[in-house]
């Protein structure tokens, strides 16, 4: 039997989590059953989303459980495979669903063999080429409506999906794209590298300042990440008939109900000026996995699209790498190697 080293949840977390809220646990792994498939681990993912899996409440993905292992997309190597298991075999490295652990087991079916594309590095399908990527294109394009000429405004434009959405607007032809972010290196990174014409770190002034400052002719696109205090400038900022895809609200994910992070206080606008907003969770898109894969990535083999990649090692440090996403310490994924 393998000895695995797995992350649990211990407890659920009252506002920002803790690293009690976790424990590292080790067990040994039965060998593979029928159908089931063993893999050592690579890499594998830890992202913003996750807080609300910690909260047992309803929600658009099941909630973690106690005392066993969280999960979450991670790419590894295939060490043994079960009876009847002819898709997969010894060797291979595999998309799965397996995060927070060295070793797991998996159902041969919920596997899905890594591209094996010049240029690009199997741990790209867990970032830029994987549900962030995806969540940026489909946000921006189906969701948002980008066409040619917008003015785009994205809001945690230093993150996984973030730095993606503005790299795509200009690729479509945005006549202006700015960006958020919390600190001088990542704003520098941001109108540097990555092709952003204007962006602004948040915490130096108030956002309705910097935004109307760095968008004096408004916009017509916002990608938000943030909620709170970012949506609010966006609508005041906001042309008429602009479009808002609510993305995800990081601001608010450690909220307790005693003590809120307060939303905007110019919803009236809304009205006033015409505005879509729509919420969207990626996992309602999958179906457009093809059509974004075959855009994007000669995109990432050119060089035409690049993105960054936090990395932490180890898993007995991925409560580390998850507290430091929570803060705003990671620029583009953030990431657990594993080996």
């Amino acid at each position: 039997m393998t000895t695995a080293h797995e992350v649990h949840l211990a407890r659920r977390p009252q506002g920002f989590p803790s690293p009690d809220d976790f424990a590292l646990v080790e067990r040994e792994l039965p060998a593979p059953g029928p159908g089931e498939v063993e893999v050592a681990n690579r890499s594998f993912s830890v992202d913003p989303y996750m807080r609300g899996r910690m909260n047992d409440v309803p929600s658009y993905v099941p909630p973690f459980r106690l005392d066993e292992a969280m999960d979450g997309r991670s790419v590894g190597e295939v060490t043994a495979v079960g009876p009847d298991v002819t898709d997969v075999a010894v060797g291979d490295l595999v998309l799965a669903n397996l995060a927070w652990r060295d070793h797991g087991l998996s159902k041969a079916r919920h596997l899905q063999k890594v591209p094996d594309v010049d240029g690009v590095d199997p741990r790209a399908y867990l970032g830029v080429l994987g549900a962030p990527g995806l969540t940026a294109w489909v946000g921006l394009l189906d969701v948002a409506g980008f066409r040619s000429g917008d003015a785009v405004f994205v809001s945690g434009a230093a993150g996984a999906v973030g730095s993606l959405v503005g790299q795509i607007a200009k690729q479509k032809g945005a006549s202006r794209v700015v960006g958020s972010a919390g600190s001088a290196g990542k704003v520098a990174w941001l109108t540097g590298e990555l092709g952003y014409d204007a962006a602004f770190n948040y915490k130096d002034a108030p956002v309705a300042e910097q935004l109307a400052k760095a968008m004096p002719d408004g916009l017509d696109v916002y990608f938000d990440n943030v909620g709170s205090e970012h949506l609010e400038a966006a609508i005041d900022v906001a042309n008429d008939h602009a479009r808002v895809a609510a993305c995800g609200a990081i601001a608010h994910y450690n909220d307790t109900d005693t003590d809120p992070t307060p939303g905007p206080r110019n919803l009236f606008k809304i009205v006033k000026k015409r505005l879509a907003i729509q919420g969207f969770i990626v996992t309602d898109s999958l179906d457009r996995f093809p059509a974004f894969l075959e855009e994007v990535t000669p995109w990432v083999a050119e060089g035409r699209v690049t993105f960054a990649e936090t990395v932490t090692e180890g898993v007995d440090h991925a409560v580390d790498a998850f507290l430091g996403l929570l803060r705003g310490e990671n620029t583009g994924k953030a990431l657990v190697a594993v080996r």
